[in-house]
């Protein structure tokens, strides 16, 4: 077991190292941060002193290794909008987004576990292609058009809920609602599909020749085994909730992690935009770590994999 930890880390080390070269490259690609922090009169000259007072006159090698060796130290550099540490901007932003990941998760799994099921005990009939409509919608409707779509019905014509930002309770329905829906989809046609593999088991056969009613054939017996494949693939909704939140942080003005992120590439802030992209990074392997530590506990057969 020990062994299967640490080659999850080391995987998990080799795989931030890859993303720290990609965000640092594509970081570069917004532009140069310089030209938006002097008017547009400003000389050749002007645009060359910030460039040095922020360091980007180094070569792309030696902005490279301080970016690495900053990074493991913990320490991102100061963020060029902000004029703050881009660690401290990201952990103050970070409560505002876990704020709405309860929430969020709660409307996919209570949608997704009772659809995925019901569709798989009902194959066939009208429920099951009415479920897997409503998959085909999900991933096929970006979250940005559902986010403006809600604005649009509550907000405006309703006058029920508010527009966006954070406030009180009513402030969270919308985006969670618009964070939720992005993995219900994926996770219900997932539940789907296992619980159809399991209801060919034999045990479960054996639990209706002994009688059992159906309710607790499926709901019981069935689905414990059947979210498995769900737990070994959290790590992947949980980046699908970070990812998602970049849209609908910013469709409602929230104040968090995805928000924070569309800032720094608009201001091509170079530091922040690394520190947030790293960080989420972080966050998505930790949580796939604990899950296949998680998957190996229950299935002992694959930490010799």
């Amino acid at each position: 077991m020990q062994k299967y930890i640490l080659n999850r880390l080391l995987q998990g080390i080799v795989l931030l190292f890859i993303v720290a070269l990609i965000v640092f490259a594509l970081s570069r690609a917004t532009g140069n941060p310089a030209e938006l922090l002097v008017p547009d009169d400003a000389t050749e000259d002007e645009i060359q002193f910030i460039e040095h007072q922020l360091g980007l006159d180094r070569p792309y090698h030696v902005q490279l290794f301080i970016f690495l060796s900053g990074a493991i130290k913990g320490d991102f550099g100061e963020s060029i909008a902000y004029k703050q540490p881009a660690l401290d901007l990201f952990f103050d932003r970070l409560p505002n987004t876990l704020k709405l990941m309860p929430l969020s998760m709660g409307i996919a799994v209570g949608i997704a576990i009772p659809l995925g099921v019901l569709s798989a005990t009902r194959r066939g009939t009208w429920i099951d292609k009415l479920a897997s409509s409503i998959g085909v919608f999900g991933v096929a409707t970006p979250n940005f058009w559902l986010a403006i779509v809600g604005i649009y019905i509550f907000s405006v014509w309703l006058d029920l809920l508010p527009p966006g930002r954070m406030g009180g309770p009513s402030h969270y329905i919308m985006p969670a609602i618009t964070l939720g829906t992005f993995s219900v989809a994926g996770m219900m046609r997932l539940i789907r599909s296992s619980m159809l593999e399991v209801l060919d088991t034999e045990y479960v056969k054996l639990a209706r020749i002994k009688g059992l009613p159906e309710w607790k054939v499926f709901w019981k017996h069935s689905l414990r085994n059947a979210l498995i494949p769900v737990l070994t693939l959290f790590g992947v909704f949980v980046g699908g909730f970070v990812t998602g939140a970049i849209v609908t942080e910013t469709v409602f003005a929230w104040p968090g992690i995805g928000r924070l992120t569309i800032d720094a590439v608009a201001q091509r802030d170079y530091p922040l935009l690394q520190a947030v992209i790293l960080l989420d990074a972080v966050i998505i392997l930790s949580v796939n770590l604990v899950v296949d530590i998680l998957y190996a506990y229950l299935n002992p057969r694959i930490r010799f994999d």
